[in-house]
């Protein structure tokens, strides 16, 4: 019995620190200026250096002041630098404040930093380009900044090293990957309940390896997650990770996936974008026969109005359809 309520406490904290880093993030006069908040494809393909660092100091208005741990891969950074811009941020409204830079208490940090034509180091935007350490877990971005999961430290160093390293040509230890990736691919999918909640975090860096490093697995271990009814997560990812099969029977199951509507609008949008990787030109005329009856309303990440990330786009199912159309 005590056991089980210390492994739900533990739980529960994950659960609640993810929340509290969120507060921090939008907390200030950080609500002032809104932009549209990159995908972690970008923010990872836009870094030049991936580090872990210790966080010195955080002026709102200035900056960070790092001391560098390590440089993981890319482009080697030591001793101590100064964060004072952005490589990503894409203004969409302001109200008389700038970007601002915030940081909550944490053990240490991971950045992606890229240096400007002026010298100036800089992370992606105020809110991602950087995934906190705290209590031996990483608060890890693998989809948006907006779906953070709680990852050892060890898994997310090998997963991301991994995914740096493929978006920038370098090696990569691709046997470790997809042996991580099937062990946690056959298992049923996971929820949020204390027993599984660890699993489905493993699971969700699995699932979004699969779309960052195109792994070559069995595509029918994406089905169950792509048809968790209880899990949008799930679902997202999955549908993100198809990108990977450029086969008849994936397209059919995304063009499938497109006309079900059982399934939220954001992931259906997904699996447009994901079909539209594969370039489907045969799929063409059924594409446009899904288009009369398709969706006009917008859907995504949602999220607290005062959130500076509230503008992040996505598009409707009608005009993520149109737009591959276009391309074939």
């Amino acid at each position: 019995m005590g056991k089980n309520r210390h492994h739900k406490t533990s739980i529960m904290q994950k659960l609640l620190l993810l929340l509290v880093l969120a507060i921090c993030l939008t907390s200030g006069k950080i609500y002032a200026t809104t932009w549209d908040e990159p995908w972690a494809d970008q923010v990872i393909k836009g870094a030049s250096s991936f580090i872990l660092a210790k966080v010195l100091a955080c002026d709102e208005e200035k900056g960070i002041s790092i001391q560098i741990i390590k440089t993981i891969s890319g482009k080697e950074l030591k001793d101590s630098l100064f964060i004072s811009d952005f490589y990503l941020l894409n203004i969409c409204s302001s109200s008389g404040h700038g970007p601002e830079f915030h940081t909550p208490p944490i053990d240490s940090c991971y950045f992606f930093i890229t240096q400007n034509q002026e010298g100036k180091y800089c992370i992606a935007t105020p809110t991602t380009g950087f995934d906190f350490v705290q209590g031996g877990q990483v608060m890890a971005t693998f989809r948006h900044s907006y779906h953070k999961a709680s990852v050892p430290v060890d898994v997310y160093e090998k997963a991301m090293t991994a995914v740096f390293n493929n978006y920038h040509d370098l090696p990569f230890d691709k046997s470790y990957m997809e042996g991580f990736v099937n062990e946690y691919l056959n298992k049923a999918p996971a929820g949020f309940n204390e027993e599984e909640i660890n699993t489905f975090f493993l699971q969700h860096v699995a699932l979004e390896c699969v779309h960052h490093l195109k792994l070559n697995i069995n595509e029918k271990l994406l089905l169950p997650f792509l048809n968790d009814s209880n899990n949008l997560h799930n679902q997202l990812s999955a549908a993100r990770a198809m990108n990977a099969f450029n086969t008849e029977t994936n397209k059919q199951e995304l063009l499938k996936a497109i006309g079900d509507t059982s399934k939220r609008i954001f992931v259906r949008v997904i699996c447009v974008w994901s079909l539209g990787e594969l370039d489907p030109k045969e799929l063409k005329e059924q594409l446009q026969n899904l288009v009369p009856s398709a969706s006009d309303e917008s859907d995504g990440f949602g999220g607290n109005i005062m959130d500076p990330r509230v503008c992040t786009h996505v598009p409707s199912l009608k005009n993520a359809l149109e737009e591959l159309i276009k391309k074939l």
